[in-house]
């Protein structure tokens, strides 16, 4: 089956990451796969024998008309037109909608936030109008499909496969390190800023620890480095920048916490469970609670309740024994998060459009 994958670029974020997993799983099934993009970066790298489409020339400065008009003389062509057309993030889906439609292609759109989270007036469009004329619609967690059946949605409940290879260990000897991994400049969303203000207590009782934020971007690191700075924690955090050793990284850390305002499906938490860490999240809208369950794989703490969140930290810090449950538990829960299950979702998918 030739199946083309869309997305504006691969830049250093997790949908584009589990655009770039896929690709290579669909690819390894023998199918023929493309993955076209509208601008750069490229920090994702696909498999050499992917085809890579790069739309990005022409000199209209709005970003949606060149990506709209580029697809459209990509497609014009019958020869270049996919089985199926898989597009993520929602600009993305909305132009690639409009030109399956046109030229008659099946499409399968790919959200990965959810419904309620804020966007402009393309994405309100796209989420209100535009999702109903695709030929099927996934969305990470139950939260979102009930509100898209509503709107007469062909909708599908599509998990992020979890893309490390599960890690058991014989002997646990990790650094007291609490982790926190995600683009800095996006600090808002994923509560970082929060974050700083709340574990100064917790490291200050538990000084042998500290905290390491992983996540690229300048702005972010420099607003988050004023925080620290403030709080008086210059010495107990530990700002990593990006990293492609993510794993590597979980593997020698103890706690992974997870401080979102909201949340899809955070394809981070599905990481740090299969490397070993013991989890905890607050319980925001969408995501956390699709994967925890509370006290058995992990802990769910009440969405933004950073008194609380600093007290089931530090009672983690201090029960090594139930770190290693937690930690146990969560890689037996990981089955539904497999790459290979993720396939056959799709393969069910491509039985109905």
């Amino acid at each position: 089956m030739k199946i083309d994958f869309v997305v504006n670029s691969l830049a250093s974020g997790g949908a584009e990451r589990v655009l770039v997993l896929l690709a290579n799983y669909f690819k390894e099934k023998g199918n023929d796969v493309s993955i076209i993009t509208f601008n750069e970066p490229d920090i994702w790298e696909p498999k050499e024998d992917i085809k890579r489409i790069r739309l990005h020339h022409g000199n209209i400065k709005n970003h949606m008309i060149r990506s709209f008009k580029n697809l459209v003389q990509h497609y014009y062509f019958k020869k270049n037109r996919p089985d199926v057309l898989i597009s993520f993030m929602i600009h993305t889906n909305f132009i690639g909608t409009l030109i399956c439609k046109l030229y008659g292609i099946k499409l399968i759109a790919s959200e990965h936030n959810n419904h309620l989270e804020k966007t402009d007036f393309i994405g309100k469009l796209t989420r209100k109008y535009i999702y109903r004329f695709s030929n099927a619609l996934t969305v990470l967690t139950n939260f979102d499909k009930v509100y898209y059946e509503n709107r007469d949605v062909n909708v599908f409940v599509m998990p992020n496969p979890c893309s490390f290879t599960v890690f058991k260990e014989k002997n646990r000897a990790r650094n007291k390190t609490i982790l926190a991994v995600g683009a800095l400049n996006r600090y808002h969303h994923k509560g970082f800023d929060n974050l700083l203000k709340l574990i100064g207590p917790v490291l200050k009782e538990n000084p042998d620890w500290k905290l390491r934020l992983v996540g690229g971007g300048d702005e972010g690191s420099k607003f988050l480095k004023n925080i620290a700075a403030k709080e008086n924690l210059n010495d107990n955090v530990i700002f990593e920048g990006f990293s492609n050793e993510i794993s590597e990284i979980m593997k020698d850390s103890e706690i992974y916490i997870m401080t979102s305002r909201f949340e899809g499906l955070p394809m981070v938490l599905l990481e740090a469970m299969s490397q070993g860490m013991a989890c905890i999240s607050y319980d925001c809208i969408s995501g956390p609670s699709e994967i925890i369950t509370h006290n058995i794989n992990g802990i769910l703490v009440e969405d933004q309740n950073s008194e609380l969140m600093s007290k089931e930290l530090d009672k983690l810090i201090k029960n090594p024994e139930k770190r290693i449950e937690l930690a146990e538990h969560g890689i037996n829960s990981l089955d539904r998060f497999k790459i290979e299950a993720i396939y056959s979702k799709y393969l069910e998918i491509f039985k109905v459009l």
